[in-house]
C-alpha cells in the first residue's frame, strides 16, 4: 500500500488515516478490514478532491477539501454507493495521502504504465518497433553480404561514414554554442523583481524529491530545501521513497522535516525507476507549480519567485523553466572539474543556442519547473526510459511546447568517482539511445509535427551524441594506427585518403569540443577552470567506455536504473 507520511510524525486522526506503522504493517503483507464501497480512478478523486475514508454509524465517511459541491457530491455518491454518505471537509493534502492509501494499486499501475498504454509510440517499453527489427535485421544482413563480397571497400565506406558523422555532431554543438555565446536568452528575473511579489497571491507549489537509498544525505536535503522562498503554506514537497527503502524514510523521520514537507511511499513495481517515483507524486501534486529535485541538490532560495515571475512573463505555450546545475565540489579533482566546465557549456552556450533557434531542448534531470496540468497532459515522465528528462522535453517540443532558462542556480555534487561516473554516463546515454530509438519509429509524423530542421536537430544532439562517444575509441585507434603503422599494412583496408579524413575528422572534433569546453567557465568567471578543458579527449574516453557499457545494457538490460552513488565528496554542500 502506498501512504503519505506528514512531516516528522506518524499520521493519524479521526478519519482513520494510516499511521507510518500501520502503513509498515500492509508493506510487510497485513490488510485492512476497510474497503471503499466504490473504487473511483485515481484521476477522479484528484479532480474531484474527495475520497471516501471509513464506514460509521450515519454511513460512507467521505473526506472532501470543498473544491466539489457538497449537495451534488453528496447526492451522487450516494446513489453511486448506495448507502447513505457523510461529508467531511479537510485539508486538500489530507484528502490526496487517502487517495493514495486506498488506491495504491491503481497508483502504481498508473505511474508505471499509462504512457504505454495510452501513446505506446512514446514509451520506451518496446526498445524496437516491429519496423526497426525488420530495418535493422535487414540493414545487418546487407552489412554482413557486403563485407564477404568487398570487405575493403565495405571497411573504408563504414569508416568514412562514421568519421563525418562523428564530425557532423560536434560541428552541430558548436554552432549552436555559438549562437547561444551571441545571445543571453537566459529570463533575467532580478532580486527586485523578486521582492515586488505579493506572497499573499502565489499559488501552490509543489517540490517533488525522488529518493532511493539515500539516507546518508537526505538530512542535508531537509536543510536545503527548508531555506526555500515561498510561503509555507502553500509549499508542498513530496519526498518520494522507495517502500522497501526504510532506511531512508527513517532518516528522513530523524532529519525531523516541517509539515510542510511529506513522505510519499511509493508502492512496490517495475520498472523501479526515478520516472515512476516522480509519475506517483504527480499523480497527487496540488501546486500549480511542479519542480524536480534531486536528494543532493541545493537550490537557489529565491529559485521558486525566479521561476514562477518567468511563467508570468511566458506565454502559456511554456510548458517547463529549467534552472542551471553547477557543482559545490568543482575543485575537489579533476573528474569534478570536467563535470563543471561540460555543465557550464551546456546550460550556459547549449540551452541558449538551442532556444534562440527554435531546437527540441533536452531537459536536466533536476530543478526543470513546470506547470502541472501541462505536464500531466504530456502524459508525465516515461518510467521506461533511464533519461526521462531528455524524452520529455523532445515530446513537449512535438507538441509545440516550448522550454525557457532562468538565471538561477541549482548547486549538486559532481561525481568524484570514475567507476561511480562511468555508471552515471552509461546510463544517461542508454536512454539516449532509448529516447531517439523511440522517437524514430515515426520519422515521417516526426518531420510532420516539428520540421524539417528540428528534427534534423535532434537526429544530431539525440541520436548524434551516443553515436559521437561510441565513436572516440575507434576513432583514437584509427589515429594511433596512421601515425604508427606501415601505409603498407593499413592499404589493403583502409585507402590513405579514408584514414586521413578520419584522423583530420578526428582532430578537429576533439580540437573544436576543447574550445567548447573552455568557453564554459567564462560566464561564471571561473577562469581558473579554463587549463582543465585541455584534459576534454580523456574525459571523452570515459564517455566512450560508458556509451559501449550503455549500448551492451540496451540490449541486455534496457530499462535497468544503475544508481549514481551520492555523498561521496569530502566538500561540504553548505
Amino acid at each position: 500500500m502506498t501512504a503519505v507520511v506528514s512531516g516528522a510524525s506518524a499520521v493519524s486522526s479521526e478519519t482513520d488515516a494510516p499511521s507510518i506503522d500501520e502503513t509498515t504493517a500492509r508493506h510487510r503483507g497485513g490488510e485492512s478490514d476497510w474497503r471503499p464501497p466504490h473504487r473511483c480512478s485515481v484521476r477522479r478523486h484528484v479532480d474531484e478532491g474527495w475520497v471516501a475514508s471509513a464506514r460509521i454509524r450515519e454511513g460512507v465517511l467521505v473526506l472532501t477539501s470543498g473544491r466539489s459541491d457538497p449537495d451534488v457530491l453528496r447526492a451522487a455518491l450516494t446513489e453511486e454507493f448506495g448507502e447513505p454518505v457523510v461529508l467531511r471537509t479537510v485539508d486538500e493534502a489530507e484528502v490526496r495521502q487517502r487517495i493514495m492509501w486506498e488506491l495504491d494499486d491503481e497508483v502504481a499501475d498508473l505511474a508505471a504504465h499509462d504512457l504505454a498504454r495510452t501513446i505506446p509510440a512514446m514509451s520506451a517499453r518496446t526498445v524496437l518497433s516491429r519496423g526497426q527489427q525488420v530495418g535493422g535485421g535487414i540493414a545487418l544482413l546487407a552489412f554482413a553480404g557486403c563485407l564477404v563480397i568487398a570487405p575493403g571497400t565495405t571497411a573504408a565506406i563504414v569508416t568514412a561514414v562514421l568519421s563525418l558523422g562523428f564530425l557532423a555532431g560536434i560541428v552541430f554543438k558548436f554552432w549552436v554554442s555559438m549562437v547561444g555565446a551571441r545571445f543571453d536568452l537566459v529570463e533575467q528575473v532580478s532580486a527586485a523583481d523578486v521582492a515586488a511579489l505579493d506572497d499573499t497571491t502565489l499559488p501552490t507549489y509543489t517540490v517533488l524529491v525522488p529518493v532511493f537509498r539515500e539516507a546518508n544525505i537526505v538530512g542535508d536535503l531537509v536543510r536545503n530545501l527548508e531555506v526555500l522562498d515561498w510561503p509555507k503554506d502553500r509549499l508542498e514537497v513530496l519526498v518520494l521513497v522507495e517502500a522497501e527503502d526504510h532506511e531512508t524514510r527513517q532518516a528522513v523521520l530523524d532529519a525531523e522535516p516541517p509539515a510542510w514537507m511529506r513522505i510519499v511511499i511509493v508502492p512496490p513495481g517495475a520498472p523501479q525507476t526515478k520516472p515512476r517515483a516522480c509519475n506517483v507524486g504527480l499523480a497527487i501534486a496540488r501546486g500549480e507549480y511542479v519542480v524536480i529535485y534531486d536528494a543532493e541538490d541545493r537550490p537557489d532560495p529565491d529559485q521558486l519567485k525566479k521561476v514562477f515571475t518567468t511563467f508570468e512573463r511566458a506565454g502559456t505555450d511554456t510548458v517547463c523553466v529549467q534552472a542551471a546545475l553547477s557543482y559545490f565540489n568543482a575543485d575537489e579533482n579533476a573528474l569534478t572539474r570536467m563535470f563543471t566546465l561540460e555543465y557550464s557549456y551546456w546550460f550556459d552556450y547549449m540551452l541558449a543556442g538551442l532556444d534562440a533557434r527554435n531546437l527540441p531542448i533536452p531537459l536536466g534531470g533536476t530543478s526543470n519547473h513546470f506547470r502541472t496540468e501541462l505536464l500531466r497532459e504530456l502524459g508525465g515522465w516515461d518510467p521506461y526510459n533511464v533519461t526521462e528528462d531528455a524524452d520529455l522535453g523532445i515530446r513537449a517540443s512535438a507538441v509545440g511546447y516550448r522550454v525557457s532558462v532562468v538565471n538561477s542556480t541549482t548547486m549538486e555534487e559532481a561525481n568524484t568517482s570514475i567507476p561511480n561516473f562511468v555508471r552515471q554516463r552509461s546510463r544517461w546515454i542508454k536512454g539516449y539511445m532509448q529516447t531517439a530509438l523511440v522517437h524514430a519509429r515515426r520519422p515521417r509524423a516526426l518531420v510532420r509535427e516539428i520540421g524539417l530542421r528540428r528534427a534534423a536537430a535532434f537526429a544530431l544532439l539525440i541520436a548524434g551524441t551516443p553515436l559521437t562517444f561510441l565513436g572516440m575509441l575507434p576513432g583514437i585507434a584509427v589515429t594511433i594506427a596512421t601515425f604508427v603503422l606501415p601505409t603498407a599494412w593499413t592499404a589493403p583496408v583502409f585507402p590513405a585518403p579514408v584514414l586521413w579524413l578520419c584522423v583530420l575528422d578526428f582532430l578537429l572534433g576533439n580540437a573544436t569540443m576543447i574550445y567548447l569546453t573552455m568557453m564554459g567557465p567564462y560566464k561564471r568567471a571561473r577562469f581558473d577552470l579554463m587549463l582543465w578543458a585541455l584534459l576534454n579527449p580523456a574525459y571523452w574516453v570515459l564517455h566512450s567506455v560508458a556509451a559501449y557499457k550503455g549500448l551492451w545494457q540496451l540490449i541486455t538490460r534496457p530499462h535497468y536504473w544503475e544508481k549514481t552513488e551520492h555523498g561521496l565528496t569530502k566538500t561540504s554542500s553548505v
